[in-house]
């Protein structure tokens, strides 16, 4: 009888367990990018899904762009370059994500109100192709994971894991865990959180965690300072990024988030707590309207260009430029 060594080692099924090796990421919007480049930079395979070929191919222009811009910056060689986006594969198929150890959903849904419909339907997807032991996450900011993880055979596998742009730079991510997350996916998720290296920080279940309940009134206070003619965007990003120690103002936040993406957080919040700090300020709502996005679509507060923001004119962002004090 021929004898292998295989035979008394292992089972490949027994070895990969508690192995991270590949992580799966469903909406590869800003966000999803960052979250991409961030995993593979640190050598873990990331398996990215978006809904079209022509989607890919913007992708993956957008991944080798902002690679260029931090060689550029001294951040990178171009050989760490290489390795990083060897490591990325795009993908539209749910199929390609079955190896995954960890998947994460990360889309941003252009519908006005909620994403929770859509956001089940993905953890829906994923549990169909992904092994049983692997983890479903969400990056949702004011959405509870108990609700997104309630279409699931198995909830105790899901877990929430909030990036905060710009992901490179930030060194936290909020991870939430359901009365029904599993000790060994909370485990893996906080494993997969260091390997990164980022910290946990752990936050009981509740919309908005932490940072998000902080930055919407921080943003809503300063529409209403800039629609009474206090002061102009510029004006107010500058002060609060010298008083608070903030590495942006509320204006430009506002703009590098979305201010789409800025106003469902509201509305989630509103709706939630009913509290008037969460309420859409008027005027984020009309440029929300205006399809004044930020810095996705080169117009928010500020104007966007290759060469970075630019203060804009027009009768809402000059209110307090011309004032009695000529400086």
């Amino acid at each position: 009888m021929d004898i292998k060594l295989e035979d008394f080692s292992l089972s490949r099924e027994d070895t990969q367990r508690g192995l991270l090796q590949k992580v799966g990421i469903v909406g590869c919007g800003i966000m999803g990018q960052q979250i991409a480049l961030q995993t593979s930079q640190y050598g873990i395979d990331v398996i990215a899904l978006d809904i079209s070929q022509d989607r890919l191919l913007e992708i993956s222009k957008r991944l080798n762009d902002e690679l260029d811009r931090i060689i550029n910056q001294w951040g990178m060689t171009a050989t760490e370059k290489k390795l990083i986006l060897s490591r990325i594969k795009l993908t539209t198929d749910y199929n390609d994500l079955k190896d995954c150890d960890i998947a994460i959903e990360v889309i941003n849904s252009k519908k006005p109100g909620t994403s929770l419909s859509l956001r089940q339907e993905v953890f829906h997807k994923l549990e169909e192709v992904l092994r049983t032991d692997a983890v479903i996450s969400s990056n949702t900011a004011t959405l509870m994971i108990s609700e997104l993880s309630s279409v699931l055979k198995d909830p105790s596998r899901a877990v929430g894991m909030h990036f905060i742009s710009p992901v490179r730079e930030v060194k936290i991510v909020e991870t939430v865990r359901s009365t029904r997350t599993s000790k060994a996916a909370w485990d893996l998720t906080c494993k997969y959180i260091k390997m990164i290296g980022k910290k946990v920080i752990p936050v009981n279940e509740s919309p908005g965690n932490i940072s998000t309940r902080m930055i919407i009134p921080f943003i809503n206070e300063a529409c209403s300072i800039l629609m009474e003619g206090v002061a102009m965007v510029d004006q107010i990003d500058e002060t609060m990024r010298e008083t608070s120690g903030h590495a942006m103002g509320p204006f430009e936040m506002a703009d590098t988030i979305g201010l789409d993406k800025i106003m469902r957080w509201m509305e989630n919040l509103y709706n939630e707590f009913g509290d008037i700090r969460y309420k859409p300020s008027p005027l984020l709502k009309r440029m929300v309207r205006a399809g004044l996005m930020g810095q996705r679509v080169g117009e928010g507060f500020y104007k966007w260009t290759p060469k970075g923001k630019q203060v804009k004119e027009g009768p809402i962002f000059n209110l307090g430029r011309e004032s009695s004090f000529n400086i």
